[in-house]
């Protein structure tokens, strides 16, 4: 039976909940979408036919700020699995404390099968249906799986267009010619990247003796993949959507990132210059990948991957979730059982969110910073919040993810209770 990607996700704040104090109402206002549209977007073809294709857009929580969340183009996308982005956003944004609730978006597209005047339509498009439900006070979109940022330059123009005025802070993630912010397009890498440097630092861990697979090499498993090899530490094994290669001694990451982006294949190469040679390599199935005997496994593609089926076959010894919800609440309690620490998804890809809320800020003040203060921002941030994450598992007793989502419920709660709940109402307090 396929899982409820809501509900699963509604279960690991129902676990968190249990180790806070806070008022019941709380958790029945998170647990519910503020907002859902969904659109059906209509786009000529070039070969003059017409096409629809289903859109969404939900406003999960707004307590803390503006709404915040990526616009994805997958043939899967679905409500409910927007729904649960949408969640995860709103405790993401949280847990490293910008001021901002979650949301999410997607449209139900194979991107690949469009061509690029096709894809600008289809964007363009669905600004112009959800123009009234986002605005850089209201609810600000950025790049997600398949969405890049050219398109987040589309509709930024397009908003801008049907408002006419310049509005560069109603998106994200936006080229820096059009008033985006160097460090963007690897900020979700390179936070991950930091929640393993300090991981590693607090287990005493050696990169050159440390093994590392990942699974999914687009954007942001790319760049942590880069980062982390860079450092020393042994990535010896890499995914895309056809399959996995691996290599115990390793690969050289910058030529397998050169390779994949001029053939779309991740390959077992290694580059010299201009010339590139085969390397020895095994080739296995993302499934396989996810079973391997390393010390580190990122998962960086889709949700889901980790599931009751297969959690007891991990080896890993721990789990860094670059990817958005890979591991199902089953699978937690099996590898909590096996001792496999999770550094969880709201916390270790929450560098994008962060760098896209340093754009809006960029943006609204119309001061630019330079790369070097965007990744010292970035990293003081996101260590400050692991330590403060992992602390808090130690001192509670649990898993890192439940202390990820205390330590979240407990921002959101504080605003939702200085606003007034049952207790202060009931007591007629004045």
């Amino acid at each position: 039976m396929k899982t409820n990607l809501f509900d699963d996700a509604m279960r690991r704040l129902d676990t968190a909940i249990k180790h806070t104090d806070l008022n019941e109402e709380i958790a029945l206002r998170v647990g519910t979408p503020k907002s859902c549209l969904e659109v059906s977007v209509p786009v000529r073809r070039d070969d003059g036919s017409l096409s629809f294709f289903r859109g969404y857009r939900v406003r999960h929580d707004d307590t803390r700020g503006p709404t915040k969340g990526g616009l994805r183009y997958h043939p899967s996308v679905t409500l409910d699995e927007v729904k649960s982005l949408a969640f995860w956003m709103t405790f993401k944004c949280a847990v490293v404390g910008v001021p901002f609730g979650g949301a999410k978006g997607g449209i139900s597209v194979d991107a690949k099968s469009l061509s690029p005047m096709e894809l600008e339509r289809l964007s363009r498009g669905y600004i112009r249906l959800v123009a009234d439900f986002i605005g850089p006070d209201v609810d600000i979109p950025a790049p997600d799986m398949y969405t890049n940022e050219r398109i987040m330059g589309w509709m930024m123009d397009e908003y801008s267009t049907i408002r006419r005025q310049h509005v560069p802070a109603v998106i994200t993630g936006k080229p820096v010619s059009m008033g985006g912010s160097v460090g963007r397009a690897d900020a979700t890498g390179r936070g991950a990247y930091y929640c393993a440097r300090e991981l590693a630092g607090k287990l005493g861990m050696d990169p050159a003796a440390t093994t590392i697979a990942v699974q999914g090499f687009g954007n942001a498993g790319q760049h942590v993949a880069r980062l982390l090899h860079k450092d020393g530490y042994r990535i010896v094994a890499v995914s895309d959507s056809q399959g996995a290669i691996y290599r115990p001694e390793g690969f050289d990451i910058p030529s397998l990132i050169r390779t994949k982006e001029e053939t779309r294949h991740v390959q077992a190469v290694y580059c010299d210059g201009a010339l590139c040679h085969s390397s020895n390599a095994a080739n296995m199935t993302n499934a396989e990948l996810l079973e391997l005997d390393v010390d580190i496994l990122i998962p960086a593609a889709l949700e889901n991957q980790i599931t009751a089926e297969n959690a007891a076959r991990i080896k890993a010894r721990h789990i860094i979730e670059v990817a958005n919800g890979p591991i199902s609440s089953e699978a937690d309690e099996i590898l909590n059982a096996n001792n496999i620490g999770v550094v969880p998804d709201i916390l270790a890809n929450a560098g994008g969110v962060t760098v896209s809320y340093f754009e809006w800020l960029q943006n609204r003040s119309g001061q630019y910073w330079e790369l070097q203060e965007v990744h010292q921002k970035l990293q003081a941030i996101m260590a400050r919040e692991f330590h403060r994450i992992y602390d808090l598992h130690l001192a509670i007793g649990t898993d890192m993810r439940t202390a990820a989502y205390v330590h979240a419920i407990k921002r959101i709660g504080e605003t939702m209770e200085a606003k007034g709940t049952r207790a202060y109402f009931a007591n007629g307090s004045r």
